[in-house]
């Protein structure tokens, strides 16, 4: 099954509200690299001007990309995920995701095409908090891999 090109534009429902904690904050900065203290210290977060440990902003790709499998599970979007290569990814955020967030995502479908004999689908995932700020947008681009 070809990938359903029918699906530009098609927008899923909120996820359910990711809890931002303190120690995924702290797992991820220390598993990407960043070192700053405001990722894993709360009182030199407090120190800056921020109300808890702020998530390097990478972090946004753990909650996109949950939003992100509503489309790939979807048996109508025809997207085999064992041909899938993440292709491309970008965040605007909006502000810094810290610990304390409850986040959801709105997955938007923006574009779905073919080159070279693949096919290319790029979504954008609008994160917000449960009261809805707007925290980051997430857009991804991914691969799926045509026939051999």
């Amino acid at each position: 099954m070809a990938v359903n090109a029918s699906f530009a534009g098609r927008t899923y429902p909120a996820t359910a509200p990711y809890a931002v904690g303190r120690e995924k904050i702290r797992e991820f900065a220390e598993a990407v690299g960043a070192v700053d203290p405001v990722h894993t210290d709360a009182e030199e977060a407090r120190a800056r001007g921020y109300r808890d440990v702020i998530a390097p902003p990478t972090f946004a790709v753990l909650i996109a990309q949950q939003c992100d499998r509503q489309l790939i599970v979807d048996p109508e979007a025809g997207i085999d995920f064992s041909r899938v290569v993440h292709g491309e990814q970008k965040f605007a955020h909006h502000r810094p995701i810290t610990a304390g967030d409850e986040i959801v995502g709105e997955l938007h479908v923006d574009t779905v095409r073919e080159a070279g004999g693949h096919a290319m689908v790029t979504t954008r995932t609008e994160l917000s908090t449960t009261e809805g700020e707007r925290v980051c947008t997430a857009t991804s681009t991914i691969v799926i891999r045509g026939g051999e």
